[in-house]
């Protein structure tokens, strides 16, 4: 009986000891994850924030950004996204920093004054999510040339309601420390945030 033991004691750890090496094996053999794609780099630009400080594209360099478009008079997607950037800020690591930044399409009525009420009733800490208004000219240049988003202004004839305004894209645009365009995710579900936390965590081993 001690000899069965002491083999059943053998069969066992020999098993662990297989089970180790494998997963050892996974995590050191494993190739890294591909390298994001550089689509492009953000403009220059020169935006107010919701508490009336000048932000300008040098502000995102030297850490990750999260970017969106959005206006506070929308009753639909907007809503779906900016939840989602709340939760995402809710689960951003404490080191490295990252920034999320919400850009109107509609600066006609977002004054930093109705952009700070609008970040309020999400939580938007500040110093963590900023919200940018200024010159029409210069929100769609850097949204739709320099982002790539879509932002067009729908037509009366078109408006389905009274918050009906804009057109506009619902993606997250994923900005690394050089101020390059690396990636987008869909940021009207928040099922995109494993992927957006994953690339940041990518984004933050690059030299």
């Amino acid at each position: 009986m001690p000899a069965l033991s002491r083999s059943l004691q053998a069969i066992v750890w020999g098993g662990l000891a297989m089970v180790a090496l494998g997963v050892a094996a996974v995590y050191f053999l494993a190739p890294p994850p591909k390298p994001l794609p550089v689509y492009a780099s953000v403009p220059p630009f020169s935006l107010s924030n919701q508490n009336g400080q000048i932000i300008t594209d040098a502000d995102w360099h030297g850490h990750v950004t999260v970017v969106d478009l959005i206006f506070s008079r929308c009753a639909g997607q907007c809503l779906l996204m900016s939840a989602t950037m709340k939760q995402l800020q809710d689960q951003l690591p404490s080191s490295p920093p990252v920034s999320l930044v919400s850009l109107t399409c509609d600066p006609e009525y977002d004054t930093p004054a109705v952009l700070k009420k609008y970040g309020e009733k999400f939580g938007a800490r500040d110093g963590v999510w900023s919200f940018l208004t200024g010159p029409k000219k210069t929100l769609h240049q850097l949204s739709v040339g320099g982002l790539k988003l879509v932002a067009q202004e729908k037509a009366l004839a078109e408006q389905e309601t009274s918050s009906d305004l804009f057109l506009h894209s619902t993606k997250l645009v994923l900005i690394d420390q050089q101020g390059r365009i690396r990636a987008y995710f869909d940021g009207d579900t928040t099922q995109c945030l494993p992927a957006v936390l994953a690339a940041i965590r990518q984004l933050a081993r690059e030299r």
